[in-house]
């Protein structure tokens, strides 16, 4: 997908020269600056979620259920 967005330059000219020198489009190198920081910074938003859940509920998990999941997969061997 195209999308215009706008940079300043200093960060322009350095994506320019890094594309030149690795002899890819300098769209590549936009595409793995920004696919690289979702995956650094795309979980916060769901870890800060579920924070805010587990601050206003229990969670402890049931004796007998955490029993029960042990004996499940306790025989398992990894």
């Amino acid at each position: 997908m195209k999308v215009a967005i706008s940079v300043p330059d200093p960060i322009f000219e350095a994506a320019e020269r890094l594309a030149k020198q690795r002899r890819v489009p300098r769209s590549q190198v936009f595409a793995e600056a920004l696919e690289e920081y979702l995956s650094k910074h795309g979980s916060d938003a769901v870890t800060a979620k579920l924070d805010e859940v587990y601050a206003a509920e229990e969670s402890t998990i049931d004796r007998d259920l955490a029993q029960a999941q042990l004996t499940a997969v306790g025989h398992e061997t990894w």
